[in-house]
């Protein structure tokens, strides 16, 4: 009983350690950059970044509720956010990490689309979050610049 007790003790010990020294989750691949780069100043000029592997920090807006294959990070600024997108199955972010601080290191990309494609876009995003769409609110094509997740660590 008292080695139960006492490994239940270490291991507390040890969780708590980790807990309160902030290390996180890691997701993906180890993070390798060393210096981040504001959300907002991605946003602020996204086609000199483009192709940049680039690591960023902020709190985490939402997730996506069917395969955790990307998050939304706030940026520095408000009303601001960039979305991660990771190869699905690769990593999986939990639903559980929204309102949570994450650092994610990836590639700033840029894809366009026409009209017909953010209809769809939008259309798509609308059924997983629920809410009503109206494709006649589509005025015309769309640029979206988004980071290729490589790793990330919540906390």
């Amino acid at each position: 009983m008292r080695k139960i007790s006492l490994l239940t003790l270490i291991v507390f010990v040890l969780s708590l350690n980790n807990l309160l020294a902030g290390d996180g989750k890691q997701y993906g691949k180890k993070l390798s950059l060393k210096e981040t780069t504001k959300v907002s100043k991605i946003l602020e000029k996204p086609e000199s970044f483009v192709g940049k592997k680039v690591l960023i920090n902020g709190t985490i807006v939402d997730v996506c509720s069917k395969r955790g294959c990307w998050i939304e990070v706030a940026s520095d600024k408000p009303y601001e956010k960039i979305k991660v997108k990771v190869n699905d199955g690769e990593i999986v972010f939990p639903i559980t990490a929204k309102g949570k601080t994450v650092t994610v290191e990836g590639e700033v990309y840029v894809f366009n689309l026409t009209k017909d494609q953010v209809i769809e876009k939008m259309k798509h995003e609308a059924e997983e979050h629920g809410t009503e769409f109206d494709p006649e609110t589509v005025t015309g094509p769309m640029t979206i610049y988004q980071i290729k997740g490589h790793g990330a660590v919540i906390k």
